[in-house]
């Protein structure tokens, strides 16, 4: 039983399979059947596709042959058109050219009409030329003939009446130019400086630059020279002053051409006699204080200096340099005061005029700025601060006015006139500046040798402590209109040759007399 149930499976599972099979081929069939009716279907519309392209192709290529040959024959005619009008324009510039060509023809011929002309001329006046020149010669032999003269006579006396006139008219213009300068500007510039003189506030006593050093007794020498000299060596090298010990009783001298290193060598010699500790160790010590101390000073004199000109924007050295000058000093005037007090003139007088006063504080501020540093380098003061002023980005006419204070360069601005007026002002007041009798006296002695070479010269005084110069001239060599002559040359001369405080005022005095004796 179980074995025909198991071959009744199997042969069922055989007809299944086959029926199977059979259904599935059939299938398949029907499949490639419609897959080859598509792929006949998709190739038969490619075919059409590419017969239309290829007659949409064939369409656009005829048209765009026909746009290009159209495109040709326009620019045929646009290049026909163009080159018609070139043509044109080259006709016509050549009809110009060659109507140029005729009157370039014209004008040569014209030309070398009227250089045959002129050629005829030339030689017209050449011959009255020669004409004119031997009448002259022989009206020259007539006159000299006739006035018994000779042409070097004629002309030498005709010179000295010349130079006689131009003289008197000379005179008569410097008298007429001083009295209106004088009318006009005299009252004004008194006016503002005497304005400015009231109203400034400067110190008017000026320091003198201490040289010399004091000390308890004279037993210090010994110590401060040291054993076999070591101390005084070791001061000198290290502080680049000369240090004078001679027989002045409690005092020694301190020498350097640096006014500041002179000052730092006193402050650091001062702390050892102080101390009493005085050897080579201790004496590089004592003097770096006293460096660093001088060093904030001046720092401070500057920076101060500048506080109470209203100046803010100084550049740090310059601050440094001006504040240097506080241990400089000229004629026993304390450089840094006294420009402070320039400054403070010239602001005061940059007011009454109108001008920017916090320009002319500036200018008088920095005018002497070059003291601070002519032991180091060579040139006139003024000269040095200018190049320094320059160096450290100040403005040109600020540069400018500080170069020209001493006429070292020609001042041709008011700031510079103001820095010049200000500055003799403030050296030349009443005990402003003291100086040495030997330089008193060759001051005075080369006013009156200036005078003296003078000819009609007959004596000169020096009055006034140099101030004014009297001048005595020969009335016989000298006439009055000579005189004025004389005296403006003479002030003249004292201004370029000399280097003075203040002012000079020259007086020629000619004094005719006739003297005769009753008997």
């Amino acid at each position: 039983m179980n074995a025909f149930v198991i071959i009744a499976l199997i042969v069922g599972l055989a007809v299944g399979a086959a029926v199977a099979y059979l259904l599935l081929n059939n299938q398949q069939n029907s499949k490639v059947a419609e897959a080859n009716q598509k792929i006949e279907e998709a190739q038969r519309q490619a075919r059409q596709i590419s017969q239309d392209a290829e007659r949409e192709a064939e369409n656009t290529k005829k048209e765009a042959l026909i746009e290009a040959k159209e495109e040709i024959l326009k620019l045929q005619e646009a290049s026909q058109a163009e080159e018609k009008q070139r043509k044109g324009e080259l006709r016509s510039l050549e009809n110009r050219i060659m109507q140029r060509e005729e009157s370039l023809d014209s004008r040569m011929s014209a030309l070398d009409r009227k250089e045959q002309q002129l050629s005829k001329q030339q030689s017209n006046l050449d011959r009255r030329s020669n004409e004119l020149d031997r009448r002259e010669e022989l009206q020259t032999t007539e006159l000299e003939r006739i006035s018994q003269l000779t042409r070097e006579d004629a002309h030498n006396e005709l010179l000295d009446r010349v130079r006689e006139d131009t003289i008197k008219e000379q005179a008569q213009i410097i008298r007429e130019s001083e009295q209106q300068i004088r009318a006009h500007a005299d009252k004004t510039a008194r006016e503002i400086v005497s304005t400015a003189i009231q109203r400034c506030a400067a110190d008017h006593a000026g320091e003198i630059t201490v040289t010399s050093v004091h000390i308890p007794s004279d037993d210090l020498k010994g110590r401060i020279i040291g054993r076999e000299g070591r101390n005084i060596r070791t001061f000198e090298q290290v502080s680049g002053v000369s240090l004078v010990i001679d027989d002045t009783p409690e005092t020694v001298v301190l020498s350097s051409f640096d006014p500041v290193r002179r000052e730092t060598a006193r402050v650091a010699l001062e702390n050892l006699i102080a101390d009493g500790r005085i050897h080579p160790a201790r004496i590089e010590e004592m003097y770096k204080k006293a460096e660093e101390l001088v060093s904030q000073r001046v720092q401070e004199a500057g920076e101060q200096a500048a506080y109470d000109a209203g100046i803010h924007d100084l550049h740090p050295e310059l601050v440094k340099t001006l504040g240097a000058l506080r241990y400089r000093s000229s004629y026993g005037q304390n450089v840094l005061q006294h420009s402070q007090e320039v400054a403070e003139l010239c602001g005061i007088m940059a007011a009454e005029l109108g001008i920017d006063q916090i320009s002319a504080k500036r200018a008088g501020l920095l005018h002497d700025l070059g003291k601070a540093i002519d032991h180091e380098f060579e040139g006139p003061h003024a000269v040095l601060g200018a190049d320094l002023a320059r160096r450290y980005g100040e403005r040109a006419d600020i540069v400018h006015a500080i170069e020209a204070h001493h006429a070292d360069i020609e001042p041709n601005t008011v700031l510079d006139m103001l820095v010049q007026a200000a500055d003799a002002v403030s050296a030349s007041r009443p005990g402003a500046r003291r100086e040495s009798a030997e330089s008193y006296i060759k001051r005075l002695e080369k006013l009156e040798e200036i005078s003296n070479a003078h000819s009609g010269v007959e004596r000169t005084y020096a009055m006034q402590a140099g101030r004014e110069l009297h001048v005595m001239v020969q009335p016989d060599q000298i006439s009055d209109a000579e005189a004025t002559v004389l005296a403006h040359d003479i002030a003249k001369q004292i201004e370029e040759e000399m280097e003075y405080p203040g002012q000079v005022r020259v007086v020629v005095i000619r004094e005719s007399r006739a003297v005769d004796v009753a008997k």
